[in-house]
This record gives C-alpha cells, sequence and structure tokens, in this order.
C-alpha cells in the first residue's frame, strides 16, 4: 500500500478528483480510507433511492471512504449543515469542495479493482483481482 494524502481546493469536483486517481497514478485499486473538509453542494444517493438528493449551504464533511477503480468510485459520505443535521449515502457526481477537502487515499498497486454483476443480488459488486502487470509475471 502507498499512502496518497490530498488536500482538494475550494471549487473542485470532490467524487471527479478522486474518480481519476488510479489513472493519473497508474494503478487498478485504491481505497478512500477518510476525508473531512467542507462542501458547498452535496449530491448524496440514499439507499434504495434511484436519484440523488441535492443539498446547498455551508456543509461539513463528517466522514468520507469507499474504493476507487478504473470502472468507477463507490463513496459515501457523511454531512452535517450549519444545524448540525447529519446526511448520509453514496456520494454523487458534482459535491463541490467550499474550503478544502483533506482526504487520506491507501494506493494498491498490487490489486486491481472491477465492478462486476454480482449474480446474488443483481448489482455490480466490487469483485478483486490481482494487478494486471502481477498476471504478466506470473506466467
Amino acid at each position: 500500500m502507498t499512502p496518497l494524502p490530498l488536500r482538494i481546493p475550494a471549487q473542485a469536483d470532490l467524487r471527479e478528483t478522486l474518480a481519476g486517481l488510479c489513472a493519473s497514478h497508474g494503478v487498478g485499486a485504491a481505497f478512500v480510507v477518510q476525508g473531512i473538509g467542507s462542501l458547498s453542494v452535496a449530491r448524496i444517493r440514499f439507499a434504495g433511492a434511484p436519484d440523488c438528493t441535492e443539498l446547498r449551504g455551508d456543509l461539513e464533511i463528517l466522514s468520507l471512504g469507499g474504493s476507487l477503480s478504473p470502472d468507477g468510485p463507490h463513496l459515501h459520505i457523511a454531512v452535517s449543515d450549519a444545524a448540525g443535521k447529519v446526511t448520509g449515502g453514496h456520494m454523487g457526481p458534482g459535491c463541490v469542495v467550499r474550503t478544502t477537502a483533506e482526504v487520506l487515499v491507501m494506493l494498491l498497486p498490487g490489486h486491481r479493482f472491477s465492478r462486476e454483476i454480482d449474480p446474488a443480488t443483481g448489482y455490480k459488486e466490487l469483485f478483486v483481482g490481482p494487478a494486471e502487470s502481477s498476471i504478466a509475471t506470473s506466467r
């Protein structure tokens, strides 16, 4: 594992920034271990809901975690508003950093994550495999 601490600046799309990390660092798998900071816009999809709910205002990121793969991110986030109300779920696109986001990512160069339909659930689920370079060297 290779730690990658990040400071993501104001106005950045947090999910989009994290989604591009595997490609920009040449790995097929990574985990977001934790994240804190603030958002001006949060787009969160609640369990079982088909679409994201949008929150606007001064929002604090209380927790952020998930997996990153070439197939895209799977991230969960919890935010609180100015009144302290906490909202959480799947992080959708369009989460705009208000002042900063501090995120710890662990790159996993020996692995490759993919999202494939799992017959047991009917959803695209995480599949873990060796990095393609590891497959080539083991032959």
